[in-house]
């Protein structure tokens, strides 16, 4: 409604100026015309009696402008040859009035009734309103064309009827196109506001569904429809879809987390507590009982402070793009890093590093985030290598991503279990897997990483004969190394 009357409104502002400086200019042209036509009624009246000599009298006047007609009125059937004759033309004009008056002021003639007063002394020309009828007059003096000198003087009334009814007309057309204009043009925005802003009703329909829904509803499935008309205003309704999206996303996670915190606990706090209440019902008065309680609740409990930060950093992971959409690495870099850090720490096993790169190579990632990816790959890697301690590493490049392997000659995983090895406290042999101190989380936190900066990670394995991970991560474009340099080393600061 506001859209329609503010096109109502400045459509009528718009139309107003329009129509104003058009009946203006209209409204000039025809009182010109008018002035026009008393301007040569003087003019024809003072050439007539310029001629003589001598002040105008009754004597001199009337036969000069009635010896061819006692009266306009009366000759309307005349002959044809009468309207040759100029001073016919100009008395014949339905609203002109011809005046002649001598030097006192005294009427000498008069074509027809004059409804206006002589005035020797007023201005020259004017417009005055008689019985609601403007009224244009003319004065002028009467010389003598040898001595010039004054004989009288001529007034010219015009009954301006013609121009006023002109006037008018023009008027009410404006008012009635201007009317018709702003009704069109209101209810033209009100149309099309209607049918542009229905992204914006949709969205609000959306929001009043979702804030309806009782608790424990299912809203997941509560969007703004899908408009496909490429605006702003669609494009708004996406986002907004997007971001519900999101918010679905986070209300998951959170909701996923609690519920893996609350199962994978479940069992350290039984062991502690079965370990306690077999202290304070007997074990507590036997060394070797309280020893081994205490070590397996310490145990236990340093397992639940592992539990607890891997799935602290599982749910960063997962929040990556907010906090850390915008940090550029040196792939390169932290590759030679992290394998010259595992070489020092791990001396029994063989690491072999394939480098295509040769040169500083950008992504878009967060230093510390790929550091703890490529250290939970080759700490896995360690993990599970059996008769052969051999580790591989290579990484290389092509025309849009960095490619990252971690190559491991250990258990190797099946097939039917490496389509589940990225899931959340997945083990592939949960007692060996507990045995080397893990949760089950690693693979997921570096799934998520890898994916919260538009990467790929994916497995190859064969049973028995080892895995290979693979990682690929956009390559920052050229335009963007010179701040290349400084966002590693602000990662590094971090």
């Amino acid at each position: 409604m506001k859209w329609s009357v503010g096109t109502g409104i400045g459509v009528l502002l718009i139309f107003a100026v329009f129509a104003a400086l058009l009946y203006q200019s209209f409204s000039n042209i025809l009182l010109r015309q008018e002035k026009q036509y008393v301007t040569d009624a003087v003019g024809v009246v003072s050439e007539r009696l310029s001629h003589d000599s001598g002040e105008l009298t009754d004597s001199n006047v009337k036969p000069l402008l009635s010896s061819n007609f006692d009266s306009v009125e009366d000759r309307q059937g005349a002959s044809s040859s009468l309207y040759s004759d100029s001073l016919f033309v100009t008395l014949s004009r339905k609203n002109i009035g011809v005046s002649v008056y001598n030097l006192d002021g005294k009427g000498l003639f008069a074509s027809r009734r004059v409804p206006i007063k002589f005035d020797r002394v007023g201005p020259a020309e004017r417009i005055k309103k008689v019985n609601g009828t403007n009224v244009y007059v003319r004065r002028s003096a009467i010389y003598t064309k040898k001595n010039h000198e004054l004989r009288g003087y001529v007034q010219v009334t015009n009954r301006l009827v013609e121009y006023d009814a002109a006037r008018n007309k023009l008027l009410l057309i404006f008012l009635v196109f201007g009317l018709t204009a702003v009704l069109l043009c209101s209810l033209l925005g009100y149309i099309l506001s209607l049918w542009l802003l229905r992204p914006i009703d949709d969205i609000n329909e959306t929001i009043d569904k979702i804030n309806e829904a009782e608790d424990g509803d299912p809203v997941a499935n509560i969007r703004v429809p899908k408009l496909r008309y490429n605006d702003e205003l669609s494009n708004l309704g996406n986002l907004f879809n997007d971001m519900l999206d999101q918010m679905q996303r986070y209300i998951e996670q959170q909701q996923q987390f609690v519920e893996d915190v609350s199962h994978e606990l479940r069992t350290p706090v039984a062991i502690i507590q079965g370990h306690l209440e077999l202290l304070n019902r007997w074990g507590k008065d036997n060394p070797e009982v309280l020893a081994e309680s205490i070590s397996a609740s310490l145990q236990e409990i340093n397992r639940m402070k592992s539990l607890v930060q891997e799935m602290l950093d599982l749910s960063r992971a997962e929040q990556v793009e907010i906090h850390f959409g915008k940090e550029i690495t040196d792939a390169r870099e932290v590759v030679l890093q992290v394998f010259n850090n595992f070489k020092m720490i791990k001396p029994d096993f063989v690491f072999v590093l394939d480098d295509d790169l040769n040169e500083r190579t950008a992504v878009q990632m967060y230093r510390n985030h790929l550091e703890q990816v490529l250290i939970i790959l080759l700490d896995n890697a360690v993990k599970y290598s059996t008769e052969r301690q051999e580790i591989h590493l290579s990484v290389a490049k092509n025309a849009r991503y960095v490619d990252i392997a971690v190559q491991d000659f250990g258990e190797g995983i099946s097939q039917q279990n490496i389509k589940r090895v990225f899931n959340r406290f997945y083990r592939v042999d949960k007692a060996r897997s507990r045995d080397k101190g893990g949760n089950g989380l690693g693979l997921s936190i570096a799934q998520r990483l890898i994916e919260g900066y538009h990467g790929k990670l994916t497995v190859e394995s064969v049973l028995g004969q080892g895995s290979v991970f693979r990682i690929s991560l956009p390559i920052v474009q050229k335009d963007s190394k010179a701040s290349d340099i400084k966002s590693e080393n602000n990662g590094i600061a971090k």
